[in-house]
């Protein structure tokens, strides 16, 4: 078995199995032992622990998983990586490889399956479809501890940015809603085969237990936020008057503001999400949260 990570035996191994990287599977493999080392460091992998691999590529980083953990599950959509995995993996005995893609892959069903309680996450994702592989596991509630993944440096930043800037959005409240989120290393686009075109970044999310905030529907509270920041140049006034197709005026979403403490031309963009969820419980409570924003 071959220790991938050095990237003269990556290209070997890719060209001795005239292996090519897909773009449309965002196959990029990584050759940089320190940032390898940062990512199973960063996700507190011990024996007892199932980790969950989205996106295995030709095994680079699951070996390192096998090395570390009790069992590692990897899903790979691309069927002509599984022989591949299947010979770099062959001195593990506690792997196992599901043929899928992670987005219509039932995983809670995965995981019952193996009467696995909870799970530990680690990718290296693709950049192109990095928010809904996040946003699957965000919504659909799977099991897990923690979840490591490298992604495009300009998303890690999204994940954190503050209220106000031009990187704060939907996908900011989401993860600060549902984890604790943390960059533990920037990764330059020379530690991949072939170099990605940007820049990328170890981000650690680490599951809340109980959300970061409270609001009468979960559901609808994020097709608010999304609708909210789908007109982000608007006052937030006039966004909640359209978003409600004319239901909240402009006057009661002004009052609406002013009981929060919010001046009443101030943009959605500047709600922290504790704002934001005190404002959508104030103007969908729980009794009418089912009806349409």
């Amino acid at each position: 078995m071959k220790d991938l990570i050095e990237a003269k035996n990556t290209l070997h191994f890719l060209k001795t199995h005239g292996i090519d990287a897909k773009k449309k599977f965002g196959q990029n493999f990584l050759t940089d032992r320190a940032v390898l080392n940062t990512i199973i460091s960063g996700s507190d992998i011990t024996k007892a622990d199932t980790v969950l691999e989205i996106g295995p590529g030709i095994g680079t980083m699951t070996q390192a998983l096998c090395a570390a953990a009790g069992k590692v599950l990897a899903v790979e959509i691309d069927r002509d990586m599984l022989p591949i995995l299947e010979e770099n993996l062959a001195g593990f005995d506690n792997y196992e490889l599901i043929s899928a893609d992670i987005l219509n892959l039932d995983i809670k069903q995965e995981l019952r399956k193996r009467k696995l309680q909870s799970i530990k996450i680690a990718a290296n994702l693709p950049y192109y479809i990095t928010t809904p592989i996040l946003m699957k596991l965000f919504e659909e509630r799977i099991p897990a501890d923690s979840i490591t993944v490298m992604v495009q440096k300009e998303v890690a930043e999204r994940m954190l940015a503050a209220p106000g800037g031009k990187d704060y959005g939907s996908l900011t409240l989401a993860v600060k809603y549902y984890s604790e989120a943390e960059i533990l290393a920037g990764v330059p686009a020379n530690c991949f085969i072939p170099a990605p075109k940007v820049d990328s970044a170890v981000i650690r999310l680490r599951m809340r237990k109980i959300p970061a905030a409270q609001v009468s529907d979960e559901k609808q509270f994020f097709t608010f936020i999304k609708g909210v920041f789908s007109q982000r140049r608007k006052t937030l006034s006039n966004s909640l008057r359209n978003l409600s197709g004319g239901n909240i005026s402009r006057e009661a979403a002004e009052e609406a503001l002013s009981e929060l403490g919010l001046p009443a031309d101030i943009r959605g963009e500047r709600l922290s999400l504790e704002e934001f969820a005190a404002l959508f419980n104030r103007l969908f409570p729980a009794e009418s949260a089912s009806e349409p924003v």
